[in-house]
């Protein structure tokens, strides 16, 4: 889907998102819901009050695809079910400059979305993702890693690329055999999807952002269970390879409870 009603030379006239005088502040976030009145408005605010660019969604739990305007000037595209059922979903939530550079963006389906954008002197793809959990079916797994795959292989190699949201894996501390995908700064053992992840990144050299810089488990860690006991580091960020300096930071900023759900935020400046 076409991003923009100018042309294409107007478009690229632009600066873009990224430039050497500014940073990019990325989120993301599994919000369980956004089909939910005063759940958007409460989002919007909460990226605000971060000075957020962008901010990805995980479980927003719209049907449909689609794209809107916000009262207060976000422009937020989304990608659900087409069986009107509100489960899964996934969003990206600009703010008015990032908007701008938009060049196209594409609603794979409930569990993953894809957005272009100008830049001073390239593109950036954002690629958000919802991927099942653990204990889901193997054939369940395999198709959204297909999927994920088949978006990737259309973004040109060119561009700085963004694979972001809620992974549902552990990719765990140690990076023995995988010390160009990820760091030592993971949280606790790999699990099954964490393996799947490190395996795609592999494949398609990214780096998982959230291991590569030395913070405490609570910047780290972005799942708490509802019995508060249990806490994973499931929501990941990140970067093809060549870019992989541009990344500052990537931190868990925020654990907050809004109508009963959780929001946990990852942020990223480049």
């Amino acid at each position: 889907m076409n991003g923009a009603s100018e042309s294409q030379e107007e478009a690229s006239s632009r600066n873009g998102i990224l430039n050497t005088r500014t940073k990019l502040k990325v989120g993301c976030w599994n919000v369980r819901t956004m089909y939910e009145t005063g759940k958007q408005a409460q989002i919007l605010n909460e990226m605000k009050n971060y000075k957020l660019h962008l901010l990805g969604i995980s479980e927003c739990r719209w049907t449909g695809c689609g794209k809107s305007i916000a009262r207060s000037g976000e422009t937020i595209i989304h990608s659900g079910r087409t069986d009107n059922k509100h489960k899964q979903g996934v969003a990206i939530i600009m703010n008015k400059q990032t908007a701008k550079s938009l060049i196209e963006y594409n609603p794979v389906n409930e569990r993953i979305i894809r957005a272009r954008f100008h830049a001073k002197k390239g593109k950036v793809t954002f690629i958000q993702c919802y991927a099942p959990t653990n204990e889901a079916e193997e054939e369940v797994k395999t198709e959204f890693y297909n999927t994920l795959q088949a978006e990737i292989r259309k973004v040109p190699t060119h561009d700085l690329t963004i694979v972001m949201g809620d992974l549902n894996a552990k990719v765990g501390n140690d990076n023995t055999g995988n010390e160009r995908v990820m760091g030592k700064y993971g949280c606790g053992q790999m699990n099954e999807n964490g393996e799947l992840l490190v395996d795609f990144c592999g494949i398609n050299n990214l780096v998982i952002g959230g291991t590569i810089f030395p913070h405490k488990d609570i910047h780290k860690l972005t799942w708490n269970s509802p019995n508060g006991r249990d806490k994973n580091q499931i929501d990941h960020i990140m970067i093809n390879g060549k870019w992989k300096r541009s990344l500052q930071d990537v931190r868990e900023e925020l654990t907050l409870q809004v109508i009963r759900e959780e929001l946990t935020l990852q942020v990223i400046t480049f």
